[in-house]
């Protein structure tokens, strides 16, 4: 495939990307998770002939190609977005729990399945752990969105974010390790272990620093412009190059991206960006990382397909059983002794811990010539076409069955309602606008006013019924009325500064209490 020609390559990529819309927008439309539709139609389209779609599969299919799509081009995008939308109070929140799944928990992880692979599928050293290390990174696209769709607590969605955000990186460094350092360690004994641990802490710890610093730079670099279409492009560069510079100094280029994202998202947003350009980089990011994740989750589809299973479903069963295995004593052993954190929850976790791209996408990247590679490809791809689709379709029953979602009754019909009163609100007030502009007359304007008050009011009805209902929507009611007084209070303060009435110094000051009000709003939801 490698005499195509640029034009012929961006056909292929437009008709996947027409073929990635169309699935997820199905899914979406039937509020099913679109990363298992895409994977199962993927499998499909790479198992039935398709002439027309020949070209596509072949190109796809390539290992050099699905390596620099999933690795360089989308795992940067993804992770960026992630880091850039969770606020750092949350992470901090959680700390403990995120720091001991995302550290403990893949350690773990990455032991129980190398000791297990190499006793009960008698692999050599370096295959056991370079399988460990790809199994030891988690997926949670598909997890969290089924828990949008089913309204689960936002501490348990962070923390499964916060374990996949740092885990990615931890699993890289191991696959690294395992894949071309292991024996040298293992044969120089003692000394090989402190080697070992010394190239582990430095590869992530540059990885922070670098990360960091550049969040940092773009931070400080945002205060100087007003201009969103300027500050998204420097949020492109950061996530890009904080990823490429790490990887070409030996350190982690998933942390780098993950710190740095986390910075820009909280540092810089609250000392460079405005309303409107928050509003708006977000809005950028969560169209790239949709677009990403449908053609991440169709490529894996394609690309599973490649494998012959013939004669291998023990080892098959023998891995997806090790997985699952090392997957529970990961959380629960990590989760021990960590208080105001139910049961139910570690269950979620256990079974949502699903496998993903960056599995296959390192599997792949693997030398041709490497002693086991068919067999790590074989045992990878099937835990991973397993954990989106078995376990992907398992967690929405399971949450329901562990009463996950209990305490969500009736927040859906209040937000509605609050929602609807918030829109005839606004209406009214552009008629009165538009009325006052145009002179038109009390009489035309009244009519479609008096509608507008009618929803209003029985909004008002249906909102008080449900605070008979459920005391708690009080609370709720409360912190909605307290989020619109801030960011009121954010704009004012804005106009003030604009204005020149008062200094910078003295807007950074208000915004900032304002901003930390807001964070504290959204921790206690």
């Amino acid at each position: 495939m490698h005499d195509l020609d640029p034009h012929h390559i961006f056909e292929l990529g437009l008709i996947m990307v027409m073929i990635a819309a169309g699935i997820t927008a199905i899914a979406k439309k039937f509020k099913q998770p679109y990363p298992i539709a895409l994977v199962v139609v993927g499998a499909i389209i790479g198992l039935v002939n398709i002439p027309a779609l020949e070209p596509l599969k072949s190109f796809i299919t390539e290992g050099e190609v699905f390596n620099f799509v999933i690795i360089t081009l989308f795992l940067p995008a993804l992770l960026g977005e992630a880091g850039l939308k969770l606020p750092f109070a949350h992470i901090y929140e959680n700390k403990t729990p995120v720091l001991a799944l995302a550290f403990g928990g893949t350690l773990l992880s990455f032991i129980v399945v190398g000791f297990s692979s190499m006793w009960l599928l008698q692999l050599s050293i370096p295959v056991a752990f370079v399988f460990a290390a790809l199994m030891s990174a988690t997926d949670p696209v598909s997890v969290l969105s089924i828990f949008k769709s089913v309204g689960v607590n936002k501490r348990l969605a962070t923390v499964i974010e916060g374990e996949s955000l740092f885990n990615d990186g931890l699993a890289v460094v191991l696959f690294n390790i395992s894949a071309f350092s292991l024996l040298q360690y293992v044969d120089l004994g003692f000394e090989g272990i402190g080697l070992g641990i010394w190239e582990f802490v430095k590869v992530i710890t540059l990885g922070l620093i670098i990360g960091g610093a550049l969040g940092f730079g773009v931070s400080r670099l945002t205060r100087h412009f007003d201009d969103y279409p300027l500050e998204i492009i420097f949020s492109i560069i950061l996530f890009y190059g904080a990823y490429l510079l790490a990887e070409s100094v030996g350190a982690s280029g998933v942390i780098a991206v993950v710190v740095s994202a986390l910075v820009l998202g909280n540092y810089g947003a609250k000392i460079g960006m405005s309303p409107t350009t928050r509003l708006n980089i977000s809005n950028f990011w969560d169209v790239a990382a949709l677009l990403a994740n449908s053609l991440v989750f169709l490529m894996v589809g394609l690309e599973i397909t490649r494998i012959n299973v013939a004669d291998k479903w023990g080892l098959i069963f023998i891995a997806i059983l090790i997985v699952l295995v090392a997957r529970s004593v990961a959380v629960y052993s990590s989760l021990l002794f960590i208080k105001n954190f139910p049961n139910p929850w570690k269950h979620i976790l256990n079974w949502g811990g699903l496998k993903g791209s960056l599995s296959i996408a390192l599997v792949l990247s693997l030398p041709d010539d490497f002693a086991g590679r068919e067999e790590i490809l074989i045992m990878a791809f099937s835990v991973v076409l397993f954990s989106l689709v078995f376990q992907g379709l398992s967690i929405k029953p399971l949450i329901s069955l562990l009463g996950v979602k209990k305490q969500e009754r009736g927040y859906k019909d209040y937000r509605e309602l609050i929602s609807r009163s918030y829109r005839y609100e606004t209406a009214i007030e552009e008629i009165m606008k538009v009325k006052k502009n145009l002179l038109i007359t009390e009489t035309v304007a009244k009519e479609i006013i008096d509608k507008y008050e009618l929803g209003i009011t029985n909004a008002q009805r249906g909102v008080e019924q449900l605070l008979e209902k459920y005391p708690n929507l009080k609370e709720k009611q409360q912190t909605v009325l307290h989020k619109h007084s801030l960011y009121a209070q954010h704009d004012a303060i804005d106009r003030l500064l604009k204005e020149g009435i008062i200094t910078n110094d003295i807007a950074e000051k208000e915004q900032a209490s304002i901003t930390n009000k807001l964070v504290e709003l959204d921790n206690d939801q």
